[in-house]
């Protein structure tokens, strides 16, 4: 496991969440040697809770790498919480905007500069009824694309415990957390191609597929087609004002 040399905030960071995770969790952590010791690396987690980027971040720092999370932008404007992420070197994203060119090109330099990126495809906690992956968004295929980065999946179960997407409750109890890291998914047949919509979609489908999988193995269950999360209700005329 390689030894993190962090700054000044990244150490403040640690030393606020790490008693945090400790009260509340209790770890199985599988395969961090597969979370590669150096160089750029695309990680793609499950999103089953809010409170799975602590579980996800403990592991990957655990690994010996320092995450660079990518994540909603209004989230960067609570007080301390904001300023914590900036300094501590994540990347906001305003979606559906010009300023989303912008976080691409902040991930792009990050690789470039041989750090570890964590990117959930599923762009929210997962609308499946038991918890399994969504279809993706594109933004890791075009990232892997743009970069040539492994993309490595990771798993992970059981912060939904203390809080539940599906019921919004936040439960301060200690629980059960375990968290595993797969191969590289193979996207070599993709490589120097033109990312057109086609292309795009199908990698991400790869990559939905390498997660749903992986999170099989530690829920020892069959995983169901990847979920198609509820189209928004269409106004009609009815719905008008």
């Amino acid at each position: 496991m390689a030894q993190l040399r962090l700054g000044f905030w990244q150490r403040l960071a640690v030393m606020l969440v790490l008693p945090v995770m400790t009260v509340l969790t209790r770890k199985t952590w599988h395969r961090m040697d597969d979370v590669p010791a150096t160089g750029p690396v695309i990680l793609v987690p499950n999103h089953v809770s809010h409170f799975d980027p602590l579980v996800v971040a403990h592991y990957v720092w655990r690994s010996g790498r320092w995450p660079r999370f990518l994540g909603k932008a209004s989230v960067w404007k609570v007080p301390v919480i904001g300023f914590l992420l900036r300094k501590t070197r994540q990347i906001p994203v305003e979606r559906g905007s010009v300023e989303a060119v912008k976080s691409l090109d902040t991930l792009v330099e990050a690789l470039r500069e041989g750090g570890a990126v964590v990117i959930y495809p599923e762009g929210t906690t997962t609308r499946h009824p038991e918890l399994w992956p969504m279809r993706g968004k594109t933004g890791a295929a075009r990232l892997a694309l743009l970069t040539g980065a492994p993309v490595v999946p990771i798993a992970n179960w059981g912060a939904q415990e203390i809080f539940d997407p599906r019921t919004n409750r936040l439960k301060l109890r200690r629980s059960h957390v375990t968290v595993t890291t797969g191969a590289p998914i193979d996207l070599s047949r993709w490589a120097g191609v033109e990312p057109t919509r086609a292309v795009l979609e199908e990698m991400t489908e790869a990559i939905m597929l390498g997660i749903r999988d992986l999170l099989a193995e530690i829920r020892d269950g069959e995983p169901p087609a990847l979920y198609d999360r509820p189209a928004r209700r269409a106004t009609t005329s009815e719905d008008a004002p």
